[in-house]
């Protein structure tokens, strides 16, 4: 474990989540996810972090480091996975996908973010990695 979710980068987190307030209340509901995204990537640049956009996320099998196609969509100081949805609502497979990239990276926290909805707020989930990377 690494200690209580609240706990692991709430700073960062929160800085994130303002400047998605400020994007979702400037664009609305409605756009396709690249255009939050690069707004997003655009605020938090502005408010000078360090945000890395379509990151590939490699898989490991049997020893050998594999490349399928799997992108973060945002990795914010290196530290939080960002993933930005337009959807009508979260599904399972979303919080599975963010809780598969945190494992498969090793980053510690991720936000996934609705934009497709009335209040931003409504539209937030944030995990954190409670065990350590499977080191194969």
């Amino acid at each position: 474990m690494r200690g209580r979710e609240e706990d692991i980068h709430p700073e960062l987190t929160h800085e994130i989540v303002g400047a998605a307030m400020r994007v979702h209340s400037a664009l609305g509901p409605g756009l396709l996810e690249s255009a939050y995204e690069a707004c997003l990537a655009h605020e938090l640049s502005a408010r000078g972090h360090d945000v890395l956009r379509q990151v590939a996320v490699p898989i490991t099998y049997e020893g050998v480091r594999i490349d399928a196609g799997y992108r973060l969509d945002m990795l914010v100081e290196r530290t939080v996975i960002v993933e930005v949805k337009s959807v009508a609502r979260f599904e399972r497979i979303h919080e599975s996908q963010l809780l598969t990239y945190l494992r498969l990276s090793g980053h510690p926290v991720g936000l996934l973010m609705n934009f497709n909805v009335s209040r931003l707020r409504d539209g937030i989930v944030r995990r954190v990695l409670t065990r350590p990377r499977d080191q194969t």
